[in-house]
């Protein structure tokens, strides 16, 4: 290869760009590859074949060349979806400006080997928590929406909605129709897990396909598919219908389902079945509540049957009686008080009396008291110079009073 890089003033012609890039892919030298024959266009008459490889969890493929008679030498004929893994020298043709693989051996992957990986991305995942119970996901009793992700017109579709109708009428699915077989199954499952995952009213996802063979069912033991399932925020139904081989995808799903059918009856109530629980638990309320209200009536009754209430005044006579017992005890005790005190009184008083001036006076003494000439109350006469001679005397007796004037003063002896 002659000339130096490509400049703006001095840029490659398409030829040159074509002999660059096929210099630098034939140094890439021979390589293996793993992937899924997609197409395969071979004639007996035709010197090469053309097939088409694809990789098992994306839209990426690869044209292969190869001759006739590499592909008619094979134990059995190639067919769209055989897994298979090829030896080849990448080429570039600079007439065309085109891109593909001259294969020179192609060995079809076997079921063991199949098997083999499937398990070993099972002891993967397992190790990774992937199918930890305790990370699934609750199904929701009764789903607003149902993401259905199957193929178009295959009978686990109309497994699943009549089933599903059947048992709930109103049951609302929104279903998105992908391969699930072949090379662009994986891609084409993932992106409708996404959009049914994005839709706020989808509750509960379920992925079915009626059964198959082994190599059929590969899609849902690609680990691609097992990680979409595993970030999806929306609980997903693996509904596979293939007992003994169950893909990877049965364990990282919140919910294994043995058949489409199964999936339908898992993730909708039987309306016949609530129905009856309804009916069953208005019977049982019903009851209960016919059985208090008997026992809150007999207990009703037990009160009314009650001494108290059968006669309502007996209590208040009863208490009647006892306040009429307590007023004449009180009476009682008050007269006995009065009698005691008016007894306690009298005797003072005549006490009192027998030594008062009165009953002195009434024993024939007398109170002389002098009266003085300005007016002032009247003293008595305790002495003969309180009542010198002139004197005006008034003498106080029981019966009354005499007034007298003194005429002369004699001092005792």
């Amino acid at each position: 290869m002659t000339g130096g890089k490509s400049t703006s003033e001095a840029p490659w012609p398409v030829r040159r760009l074509n002999a660059e890039v096929k210099g630098w892919i034939q140094r890439l030298g021979t390589v293996w590859v793993e992937g899924q024959l997609t197409q395969v266009n071979m004639k007996p008459s035709w010197r090469l074949s053309y097939l088409t490889l694809r990789d098992t969890e994306s839209e990426t493929s690869v044209q292969l060349t190869a001759s006739t008679s590499l592909i008619q030498g094979m134990p059995s004929p190639l067919r769209d979806g055989d897994r298979v893994v090829i030896h080849g020298r990448p080429a570039f043709y600079e007439g065309r400006g085109s891109f593909s693989l001259w294969v020179t051996e192609i060995r079809p992957v076997g079921i063991g080997e199949l098997l083999a990986r499937i398990e070993r991305l099972r002891a993967q995942l397992a190790a990774e928590g992937l199918f930890d119970p305790a990370r699934k996901k609750p199904l929701p009793y009764l789903p607003r929406r149902v993401g259905l992700i199957t193929g178009r017109g295959s009978a686990a579709e109309r497994d699943v909605l009549s089933v599903a109708r059947d048992r709930w009428p109103a049951v609302d699915f929104r279903v998105i129709n992908t391969p699930v077989q072949g090379a662009t199954a994986v891609p084409e499952i993932i992106a409708a897990l996404q959009v049914l995952d994005d839709d706020p009213l989808v509750d509960v996802i379920i992925i079915a396909r009626g059964g198959g063979s082994v190599e059929d069912l590969l899609p849902f033991s690609e680990e691609a598919l097992q990680r979409a399932v595993a970030a999806a925020r929306t609980p997903v139904v693996s509904a596979i219908g293939h007992e003994p081989d169950n893909p990877v995808l049965d364990n990282v799903a919140d919910l294994r389902a043995a058949t489409p059918t199964d999936a339908a009856k898992r993730v909708v109530p039987d309306v016949a079945e609530e129905r009856a629980l309804v009916a069953e638990a208005r019977s049982r309320m019903a009851a209960a509540l016919r059985g208090w209200v008997e026992r809150e009536r007999q207990g009703l009754a037990s009160i009314r049957s009650r001494p108290a209430l059968a006669d309502p005044m007996t209590p208040i006579r009863q208490r009647r009686e006892e306040i009429d017992r307590a007023v004449a005890i009180l009476r009682r005790d008050v007269q006995y008080l009065l009698n005691t005190e008016t007894a306690q009184v009298a005797s003072l008083r005549a006490r009192v009396a027998a030594l008062g001036p009165a009953a002195t006076l009434s024993r024939g003494y007398a109170v002389v008291q002098v009266v003085p000439r300005d007016g002032t109350p009247p003293e008595v006469v305790m002495s003969i110079n309180q009542a010198p001679p002139g004197s005006q005397l008034r003498i106080r007796v029981a019966d009354g009073s005499i007034t007298a004037a003194g005429m002369s003063a004699t001092p005792a002896d």
